[in-house]
């Protein structure tokens, strides 16, 4: 195992400052960062997404747990620090330049792949839920590892009934296990964000036989666009929904929050026939 210096004499070094614009904040506990790239479990000889590495925090725990990574920058300012990375682990670690929401992860492995980012906040939840959406399922990627802000993760895990439920927890939980592996103390970043956060874990569930994703999502989208409404009024723009709430019994003045993960998933099924 090759002896780095601290992570953070290297981000002095290269006058590293994290900047709101690009959603950084830093970590430099190398503990903390070990029980995160733990979190997937055996990493050796795997590949690996990172997203948004930084000055390479995560990068260096996910390289130590025997990972092969292929990291995302668009801060060129890191890049120096990323290819003292790359030459300390040869072999392992491939770094890219560029806008992760604008690549293709299927263009980069030829097999399977985790991902396992610190995710910059302001384009955390479009990547993740772009990695849970598509007809396609079983999906290419094994495992989410992600860094979100806690209220975010409560969303994703959120259960029938609470506050938190909605889309992205439909979305998540519909054809995926989402649980959240830790927590993580502002203090733990540099800078210190204003909330908590915390580490969601996800991996691919069966998906569901006869639903369009594509349809699922018209009805969770209308369904939660008034959540405060009836269903009876929320579902009446979209053709063949009040219907299929009489088909399969469900209360049409209930309102979104109440209903399951599997009632949305019987109401876009019978749709999608």
């Amino acid at each position: 195992m090759p002896d780095l210096p601290p992570l953070r004499d290297v981000v002095n070094r290269y006058g590293l400052i994290a900047t709101k614009a690009l959603g950084q904040n830093f970590l430099f506990d190398e503990q903390l960062l070990d029980r995160i790239a733990a979190v997937p479990g055996r990493l050796k000889g795997e590949n690996v997404l990172e997203v948004g590495p930084g000055p390479g925090g995560l990068t260096r725990a996910l390289l130590r747990a025997g990972a092969k990574v292929t990291a995302i920058e668009m801060d060129r300012r890191c890049l120096p620090a990323l290819a003292e990375l790359a030459e300390a682990f040869p072999g392992q670690l491939t770094v890219i330049e560029g806008d992760a929401t604008k690549i293709a992860p299927a263009t980069l492995f030829d097999g399977p792949w985790h991902v396992a980012a610190n995710l910059p906040y302001n384009v955390g939840t479009a990547l993740f839920t772009g990695w849970l959406s598509g007809q396609s399922w079983p999906p290419q990627w094994k495992s989410l590892t992600l860094m979100f802000q806690q209220e975010v993760a409560e969303r994703i895990i959120a259960p029938t009934g609470s506050d938190a439920f909605g889309r992205l927890a439909i979305l998540a939980q519909w054809r995926a296990n989402p649980r959240i592996a830790m927590k993580v103390h502002r203090s733990a970043f540099t800078p210190p964000p204003k909330v908590m956060s915390a580490i969601v874990h996800v991996t691919p569930a069966d998906m569901p036989e006869g639903v369009s994703a594509r349809m699922l999502e018209r009805v969770t989208e209308a369904a939660f666009g008034q959540r405060r409404k009836m269903l009876r009024q929320s579902l009446k723009g979209l053709p063949g929904a009040l219907a299929a709430l009489d088909q399969l019994r469900i209360d049409p003045q209930r309102r979104a929050e109440t209903l399951k993960v599997a009632d949305f998933v019987a109401i876009a099924r019978v749709l999608s026939a």
